[in-house]
């Protein structure tokens, strides 16, 4: 597994590194033979708190991102290396059901493009901009592997092919906590 450890406005040293190493070695190895890699970042906030973000990328698309904030940086990462943890365990037999199911050559790719925001010239200039994001691969999922995979990757919204009906859904998280369902052919 390759890792990644940075810090933001703070000086990682080796005694930290060596704590990351060892503890996402020991917790990715129980569940995926060889992740292909990770990155934790450690941020000191304004407020002299801590938080560290963990992002594996274990593959076929699979992204799990988990983050904590303490006092300290270890204790900020030994929760979120929980949360880590917890999840794997969680959706660890989901995970091998959805790598037999995936086809992988029916990926599609999107494109997200910018648009200049039109203004009258009495409206408010604090208008959100319309911000573009890189290309991505739509894959092809049932809902119940989206809904994994919004959950594993702690997103707030994912979009895929329905292979059901073709069309393309998103699976995002309401604010009562509980996941939405957006099916525009309206096929269940």
């Amino acid at each position: 597994m390759q890792l990644t450890v940075k810090g933001n406005h703070l000086d990682v040293g080796d005694s930290l590194r060596e704590h990351v190493r060892v503890n996402l070695s020991n917790t990715a190895e129980k569940y995926f033979r060889d992740p292909i890699n990770a990155t934790v970042v450690f941020t000191k906030e304004k407020n002299h708190r801590y938080l560290a973000l963990i992002s594996i990328h274990v593959g076929s698309g699979i992204v799990l991102e988990a983050q904590s904030e303490a006092d300290d940086p270890y204790p900020a990462f030994d929760v979120a290396s929980q949360r880590v943890a917890k999840r794997l365990s969680r959706y660890k037999d989901k995970l091998r059901d959805h790598h037999r199911n995936e086809n992988t050559a029916e990926k599609l790719t999107a494109a997200y493009t910018t648009f200049a925001s039109e203004m009258d010239e009495g409206e408010d200039a604090t208008e959100p901009a319309i911000i573009a994001e890189m290309e991505t691969h739509v894959p092809t999922l049932a809902v119940s592997d989206a809904v994994m995979r919004l959950e594993l990757g702690d997103m707030p919204a994912l979009l895929f092919k329905n292979p059901a009906g073709g069309a393309y859904n998103m699976v995002y998280r309401r604010k009562d906590g509980n996941i939405g369902w957006v099916d525009p052919a309206g096929k269940k």
